[in-house]
């Protein structure tokens, strides 16, 4: 079973300390963590949850990858704002036949992220539960008024999306069809990596017109998108970029790839690299009142049909 309350938090407050940080003024030790903001910027703050048997299963998922996957599901948000990340917050519920080395290693890997990203664990909390979960909180911050919103996009902006699509749906396939995959580190699914560089290239470069981190599927964080920004979308299936182990569909709609969606002007000449990564161009952004009913995909015949967003949706109706 875990260490008792006071030890873990101990162990986690070792973890706090390091690497030094001129953000976190106060973290583990006091009721509330301090930190310190850069002159004129806004503070960007995202939550996420990991819960077992919902984001992944211990059978199949070893504790360094949980850990991984954890993070950057918060980090990521913090790169869709076109962000800086400061601090993250952990907070754990753990079941008490859960074994001590479960949270050695989760914590190790945690650990090794947030230190490779330079990102001060600061503050969390611990719980018995009847299963795994795992909170993370990140603060990040971006210059006044430069964070990259969602709903940025207008008519005749490029659409544009980072690396390729479909892997971690890929492995995510055949787990759910009994095969063993190993967790190695270089997996998109186990190890995914939170596009942070990208992400603050696009916003410094005023490049980017709207943004969204890829982590429910491209058909339904376009429609995100399309939503806040009141427009409507087209998409060319040709044009994205399918990674070597996936099809298509599951480039379309599967979620976990934490790749960067953006839009920009069409005047804006984007490169074809950002920070060691591929951007294709996919699409274009349409009116309401001129576009189609609904975000189209052309085939490679040119022939038009509606996407459904058929990506991850928690509580969405069995079909």
């Amino acid at each position: 079973m875990p260490d008792e309350e006071r030890k873990l938090i101990e162990r986690i407050g070792g973890m706090a300390r390091r690497p030094p940080s001129t953000v976190v003024l106060r973290g583990i030790g006091d009721d509330c963590a301090i930190l310190k903001l850069a002159k004129r910027h806004h503070l960007l703050v995202t939550t996420d949850l990991s819960i077992e048997n919902v984001h992944f299963r211990r059978e199949w998922h070893p504790p360094a990858s949980v850990a991984y996957r954890c993070l950057t599901r918060g980090l990521s948000d913090i790169a869709a704002m076109g962000g800086e990340p400061l601090a993250c917050f952990l907070s754990l519920g753990l079941p008490p036949r859960l074994p001590q080395r479960w949270v050695d290693e989760f914590l190790g890997s945690f650990e090794q992220l947030a230190d490779r990203l330079r990102v001060p664990l600061a503050g969390g909390d611990i719980s018995t539960a009847a299963a795994i979960v795992a909170d993370i909180v990140v603060a990040g911050q971006a210059p006044s008024g430069k964070a990259v919103l969602r709903s940025g996009a207008r008519p005749g902006d490029r659409i544009y999306v980072t690396g390729e699509l479909g892997d971690a749906q890929a492995d995510l396939e055949k787990l759910y069809a009994g095969r063993h995959i190993r967790a190695e580190r270089a997996s998109r699914h186990f190890y995914p990596q939170p596009r942070l560089e990208a992400g603050r290239f696009l916003a410094r470069r005023r490049l980017a017109t709207a943004m969204i981190d890829l982590s429910d599927g491209l058909s339904v964080d376009l429609e995100h998108i399309c939503a806040e920004s009141n427009v409507t979308a087209t998409i060319h299936a040709t044009a994205i970029p399918v990674a070597r182990s996936a099809t298509l569909e599951m480039a379309l709609h599967g979620g976990d790839d934490y790749e960067l969606l953006f839009t920009a002007p069409r005047k804006v000449r984007v490169p074809n690299q950002i920070a060691g990564l591929k951007v294709s161009e996919i699409g274009m952004i349409l009116s309401k009142k001129d576009g189609p009913a609904g975000i189209q995909i052309l085939d490679e015949s040119g022939r038009s049909r509606t996407l459904r967003s058929r990506g991850w949706q928690h509580f969405a109706k069995k079909k």
